[in-house]
């Protein structure tokens, strides 16, 4: 039997947005004047009668910092300001991710700087002491954290992420500045200390924490073109950088930033650059490529940059007090740039095998699957040989990539072989998972033989031996080989970046020669899952939302941990396992006596309702266990509602018993009180006024009866003092460690024995408490008209039962 306590607590966060345009306009003496438009945050009457004013104080700072001058702003293009603000969020002590509570926040092209401001208010008034607030902050997916240092499944790697320590007391804050930070989505994830086991009944005070993630940004929306081959005359000071962008084509193998002719105010250092030169965006992963610049100029180049996006030139002075004049340009080297990728339009799937000529200018030729019989498909010039991908939504967070031509992808060792895969923000929640098979059915590859494998975002790598490394220009990338001893290779990303992934795959030979192996056949099975092998034997894959974004975690059971519920570091036996099943299922069985001394009193409808929570209580435990000892003859939901509705009907007719009322009235509450409770248990299942509520009124009613009896005939009721010591306090007092044990001693350690304790007090309560048999009965021919053969034989005096007329309201015990 299981009466949960659990409260769902509401905060209203408003969204406040900042917009403030800055239009410089130079004055006399160089000075710069800014003209700002400004919407001020306000914080109105009913921010204070709600207790936001830390939001309020929040949201001026916020404001302030905004509207104050840094040095990063550049006297040569425009700023636009913005901050965005998150609803409050109720913090978890952390016992796997759908206890982190997840933020999403985007960030524009050409942002300058990004200023978070990270709040933590106490949601209580009594002292709990200090806590540690953890908050992750991750660029392009949710971040993948271990904070209890468990064991990740064989093959997953991740990245890590920034993690920051919030000591909270009643109320702290914290601010995270990011210069030139990778435009695209960036996600927030906070949570308290690692949880410690207890069980917390919902509805009782607790140490509750809420976290609420502000974002300001500023961004440039003039921000000049660098164009590929002309030179820009720029100026960059100290406190003014230049900021350019240029645009990488897709299939660009590098892209170099020239600055020449720098000058300063200075005669005497005219021809010294003494300029900083930066290339990319910040994401924590990585970080822009600076070059210090000296003499009249420098350059910086980026080899496999990331296709088809935006680049970031930042260029700072290092002169004091002066500002030098400069002269930049751009040069992009597609280095293999196809005639057409993909079908052609005169193509469909079923044909998409055949081979296409190749031009003299095409080095990635049109994509098809080459068989084993020849190598003479390539073309001689190609660098690369591209292969098309369908791409096949299954489910939620379950996507599948397969190849145009077939399972089987040719690979060489003149030529890698590219596939693209590209990820949107519905595939970031689950986990990318890369299967590479090779086929031996025809070839055999020799000793020292291999096939290289390169998965990596952004950008493919191109080229791939011994000597480079499975990285691009700005991201890492990660690499896996097979060869004949180990023919199949896994590789598991949890939360995969927003973009396109490439794999690249070619033949690797022992001193540069293959001799007849040339040509071999892999199977690349790459796919999007919810969760790592579906969270394994001792786990369960859900599916979380924030807002409208869905991701998915794996909650383990049976002691078992980790990312996939693979660490059995700490697992239970199978023996306690079995051992807690017995226990929690087989103690519902000390409701037998209570039923047996229901109806040997005559009160079949108590003793039916004790049955029936008997019933459910035990298959719902039997069905509740989270190991491998588990048997659910129904739905689980099904279970667990009968269970409540079951114990709070067994409590409810107990006290209304025991108030010893006329029984007409008696069975109306009886009903009345079935409809009310399980009309409030399919509001709220687990809501703290679904036991109090009943618990109340039948107590009210019990008192008022025992009063009104009291005063009538002008002495304490129950008269007996033999029935207050023996019976009414005993089972008071194990109503009393019953409600204690459940409330404060169930850990999730403790659960299977203190729990099966409480359904033996809880059972043992009820024999206590009942009533004698009400002497009324007796005269209507309840006892007598009894057998306790196989039926009931009531007396009939003509056509009527017999019953005495005279039905007193109360009968005196």
């Amino acid at each position: 039997m299981s009466v949960p306590f659990p409260m769902t607590r509401k905060r209203i966060a408003r969204t406040v947005s900042v917009t403030s345009h800055i239009d410089p306009e130079r004055l006399g003496g160089g000075r710069t004047r800014w003209r700002w438009q400004v919407v001020e945050p306000r914080c109105n009457g009913s921010d204070a009668r709600e207790g936001n004013m830390a939001s309020c104080l929040l949201r001026g700072v916020l404001f302030a910092a905004l509207t104050s001058r840094t040095s990063a702003d550049d006297g040569q293009v425009t700023f636009v300001s913005e901050l965005s603000s998150k609803p409050a969020q109720k913090l978890s002590k952390y016992g796997w991710y759908g206890n982190v509570r997840l933020q999403k926040f985007h960030i524009p092209e050409e942002t300058a700087i990004a200023r978070w401001l990270f709040s933590v208010t106490k949601g209580h008034t009594f002292h709990c002491g200090q806590h540690n607030v953890t908050i992750h902050i991750q660029y392009g997916a949710p971040p993948v954290i271990n904070p209890t240092g468990t064991v990740f499944p064989n093959a997953t790697l991740w990245s890590p992420c920034l993690s920051l320590i919030l000591p909270v007391t009643s109320q702290s804050s914290t601010t995270f500045n990011l210069s030139d930070p990778a435009p695209g989505e960036w996600y927030i994830g906070a949570h308290l200390p690692e949880d410690d086991g207890r069980i917390e009944q919902k509805g009782f005070p607790s140490c509750s924490y809420f976290f609420q993630p502000q974002l300001s940004i500023r961004r440039a929306v003039d921000t000049p073109v660098l164009q590929q081959g002309t030179f820009v005359q720029q100026t960059a000071a100290p406190d003014r950088p230049a900021r350019l962008k240029l645009y990488v084509p897709e299939f660009a193998s590098s892209v170099s930033v020239s600055v020449a002719h720098c000058s300063s105010e200075e005669g005497a250092d005219s021809g010294n650059c003494s300029l900083v030169l930066r290339l990319g965006s910040t994401s924590l992963q990585h970080r822009p490529v600076t070059v210090n610049c000296s003499g009249i100029g420098c350059s910086a180049s980026l080899s496999n940059p990331p296709w088809d996006t935006w680049l970031r030139v930042v260029v700072e002075s290092r002169l004091d007090n002066r500002t030098v004049t400069f002269s930049i340009t751009s040069n992009c080297t597609v280095g293999c740039k196809p005639k057409s990728v993909g079908l052609k339009t005169d193509d469909d799937i079923s044909n998409s095998t055949n081979s296409a000529a190749a031009s003299n200018h095409s080095v990635i030729t049109d994509p098809v699957t080459l068989s084993n019989e020849s190598a003479s498909a390539f073309p001689p010039s190609a660098c690369v040989w591209s292969v098309p991908v369908l791409y096949e939504e299954v489910d939620v967070l379950s996507l599948r990539f397969t190849p145009a031509s077939g399972p089987n992808v040719s690979v060489t060792d003149a030529q890698p072989t590219l596939l693209a895969y590209p990820l949107y923000t519905q595939a970031t929640g689950g986990t990318l998972n890369l299967q590479l098979t090779l086929n031996t059915t025809n070839v055999t590859l020799g000793n020292g033989s291999s096939v290289a494998a390169c998965l990596s975002p952004r950008a493919p790598v191109l080229e791939l031996n011994h000597s480079q490394s499975c990285r691009t220009a700005l991201f890492g990338g990660y690499s896996v080989r097979v060869n004949a001893s180990e023919p199949k290779a896994v590789v598991r990303l949890p939360f995969p970046q927003l973009t396109t992934w490439y794999l690249t795959l070619q033949l690797s030979c022992n001193s540069g020669d293959c001799g007849n192996t040339s040509l071999v056949s892999v199977v690349p099975e790459v796919f999007v899952s919810a969760c790592v092998e579906d969270c394994g034997t001792y786990g369960e894959c859900r599916l979380l939302r924030s807002y409208s974004y869905l991701y998915a975690a794996c909650v383990c059971k049976a002691g078992w941990s980790g990312w996939g519920c693979t660490d059995d570091s700490a697992a239970q036996s199978y023996s306690r396992q079995l051992t807690a099943t017995l226990l929690l299922t087989l103690s519902n069985l000390s409701f037998l006596p209570a039923i047996v001394v229901a109806i040997k009193r005559f009160y079949i409808t108590e003793a039916a309702v004790y049955l029936f929570t008997m019933f459910f209580s035990t298959f719902y435990h039997a069905c509740d266990q989270p190991g491998v000892a588990v048997m659910c003859i129904m739905d689980y939901d099904a279970l667990q509602y009968c269970d409540f509705l079951g114990s709070i009907c067994s409590i409810w007719v107990t006290i209304l018993c025991m108030a010893r009322i006329r029984d007409a009235f008696k069975y109306t509450l009886f009903m009345l009180g079935a409809l009310l409770i399980a009309m409030s248990m399919q509001l709220d299942r687990k809501g703290l006024w679904n036991l109090l509520g009943p618990v109340l009124c039948a107590v009210l009613c019990m008192v008022t009866a025992w009063v009104y009896r009291g005063v009538q005939r002008r002495h304490c009721y129950p008269p007996s003092w033999k029935r207050w010591v023996l019976f009414l306090i005993p089972g008071a007092v194990c109503a009393l460690v019953g409600v204690c044990l459940y409330i404060f001693t169930e850990t999730e350690d403790n659960y299977y024995y203190t729990h099966s304790l409480w359904h033996l007090l809880v059972a043992s309560c009820v024999v206590f408490l009942l009533p004698p048999q009400e002497k009324s009965r007796e005269a209507s021919g309840w006892s007598r008209g009894w057998s306790w053969g196989w039926g009931w034989r009531p007396r009939v005096c003509g056509y009527t039962l017999c019953q005495s007329d005279k039905d007193e309201l109360y009968a005196v015990t």
